[in-house]
């Protein structure tokens, strides 16, 4: 019998060890950052997660109309978001550590979904209280 899935609910802290916008609009491309924390937490394949990164680079681009910014933040992620890494924004940090570049089988993509329904429920009810 096979071990069960392990995924963790999703979580998303912004824009992890960078800011989430400027001082006159503190929020400015966060929403780039929750994007690409769902792809990172979700994991899957190497091509993937450099997909990933690029609709990320494209978002905070399109978000600050600055390719340098955009840029550097791609090369951040590019850089610390191997999924080798103990950290807590690797990719595929949803699943144990060690699951390292894997596309994702049809029972652990229902997974993925059933999980960030749940949060998106959560989310709903935490605003309408």
């Amino acid at each position: 019998m096979e071990a069960p899935l392990e995924l963790a609910d999703f979580t998303s802290d912004g824009c992890s060890l960078f800011i989430n916008g400027t001082f006159e609009k503190p929020e400015l491309w966060k929403e780039c950052c929750f994007i690409h924390d769902k792809a990172y937490w979700r994991g899957g394949t190497e091509e993937e997660r450099k997909q990933a990164d690029l609709s990320f680079k494209a978002c905070v681009e399109k978000k600050t109309g600055d390719p340098i910014l955009a840029n550097l933040m791609y090369e951040a992620v590019r850089v610390g978001g191997e999924p080798y890494f103990p950290t807590w924004y690797r990719w595929g940090y949803g699943w144990p550590l060690g699951r390292g570049y894997k596309a994702l089988s049809d029972e652990e993509e229902k997974l993925v979904q059933e999980k960030i329904e749940a949060f998106v429920r959560m989310q709903t009810q935490d605003h309408g209280k």
